[in-house]
Formats: C-alpha cells, structure tokens, sequence
C-alpha cells in the first residue's frame, strides 16, 4: 500500500524531522506540507488524502478547528502531533488514531505507523465486504421473481464467499451455525437450521430430521430402517439420517 500522507505544522524544524523519520518507510508518500488550518483545509478539499499528521496549534486554525470545518466523516486517518500533552483526551473523543507528543521517537513513530497500517486493512475489508454484499444483492435481483434466494454469502476466515444455493447437497445443523455440504467442502453460516429452513424452496429442500435438511436434486435413493427411521443417500455417497417426519414429507413430495 501507498499512503498519500500531509503533514501540518507550522514550525519548520518540526516538518523536517517528521519527513526525515517518514522517509524510512516506503509505504508513506508526503504529497503535501501545511503551515496553518486554512493550508490543511484546502489540501484536505482538493486531494485524497489517506493520512494526517496534524499539529494542534497552528495559526489560521487549530487542529480542533480544522476537524470541525470538514467534518469528523470527512477526515483521513489522523494522527495528532503537539507539544502539549493535555490535548490528548479532546483528540480521542474526535476519533484520532493516535497522538504524538514532540520532539517525536522514531520507536513511537513507528508504533503509530503500525496502527495507522491496520487502520486501513480493516477499513479495505469492509469495503469489499460491501461491494461483495451488492453484488450478491443485485445478483439476487436478476436472477429472477421468487422469494427464495438463490445464492448465500458465507465466510471463511478472512473471505467471503458466494455459494450457489442449488449446488447445496445438504445442510447439518451446528449449534448457532449451519453446515453447508457443496462439493466435498464444508462451509459455516451463521445461522440456525431453522431460521435457513425458512428460506429455502421448499420444493427443493426436505428437512429430515431436526439437524439435516437435504436437497432433493441429490438425493438418489431412500432407505427405511423399520417404521420410524431410515436415511437417504445422496449422488456424493454420502447417507444421511431420515426419521418418520422426513419420511412423510418425501411422500407428500411425491419423490417415492
């Protein structure tokens, strides 16, 4: 990553001690230098800004004042930098990553740059975790009328992932979780098998027992163990349990 990065203080010596340590870091781009509010406020307006050091004390507006002029929503990352430490309470409850006090150590510089760094990784995940849930939004959409959903977002660790709601063999309830068995994978949602039943076409997926719902474009026989249970073996092999209710709803399906 590239972080377009302004610095903002009107003492001389204090910018070019701050632009020396920044140098060390090669994901830190300094695209402007501020001498007072009103300077930070027009760079702020004019260029995408990914980072702000800014002083507190500075002619033509205070830090403070500077956030109050854009907006707390309309602020890059900031990072306060002031020789007074009693400013260190108002900064936080303005939301500012972090608050350096001068002269600056490259050790707590470099702290604050790692903050700074995670800042935005989360701040990029929840954008594509956004622009993934419009997609699936507007897939969902064209993909027909109908009130059942036709795809399921999933996550998986730190992905998120689209799965066909055709392509489910069969569901097994986890708990607070249910288990989705596509393809020989295994994939987590969370939500109870209940709440998903209710989702689902019911013309398409039987529930058979309390923990497993099946999809029946799998299902390739039905076995009956006696009169109460029994289980079904889908196109994977793989057999899954069926009581009596099951039983009864294949019947009412027509699917023996």
């Amino acid at each position: 990553m590239t972080l377009q990065t302004v610095i903002a203080d009107d003492e001389p010596l204090a910018r070019e001690r701050l632009k020396f340590l920044l140098s060390e870091d090669g994901e830190i781009e300094i695209v402007e230098e501020c001498r007072s509010g009103k300077e930070v406020v027009d760079a702020l307006k004019s260029t995408p800004i990914d980072l702000l050091f800014l002083d507190i004390q500075m002619p033509g507006g205070s830090g403070f004042e500077v956030i109050e002029s854009l907006g707390v929503a309309n602020m890059p990352i900031t990072v306060f930098v002031t020789a007074h430490n009693e400013y260190a309470v108002e900064a936080f409850k303005i939301h500012a990553l972090d608050y350096l006090v001068k002269p600056i150590e490259r050790q707590r510089l470099q702290e604050s740059l790692l903050r700074v760094k995670e800042r935005v990784r989360l701040q990029e995940a929840f954008l594509a975790r956004q622009e993934i849930s419009s997609v699936l939004t507007i897939l969902q959409t064209a993909s027909g009328p109908g009130p059942y959903p036709q795809r399921l977002l999933v996550k998986n660790g730190n992905t998120d992932s689209i799965v066909w709601v055709r392509d489910i063999e069969w569901i097994e309830a986890a708990d607070y979780y249910v288990c989705l068995h596509v393809g020989g994978k295994r994939h987590l949602l969370r939500e109870t098998i209940k709440a998903l039943e209710a989702k689902l076409d019911p013309n398409k997926f039987v529930r058979l027992h309390r923990s497993a719902i099946v999809n029946l474009d799998h299902v390739r026989e039905i076995h009956r163990d006696g009169r109460s249970d029994g289980w079904v073996l889908l196109s994977t092999g793989v057999r899954v349990h069926l009581n009596r209710t099951g039983w009864q709803k294949l019947i009412a399906m027509n699917t023996v």
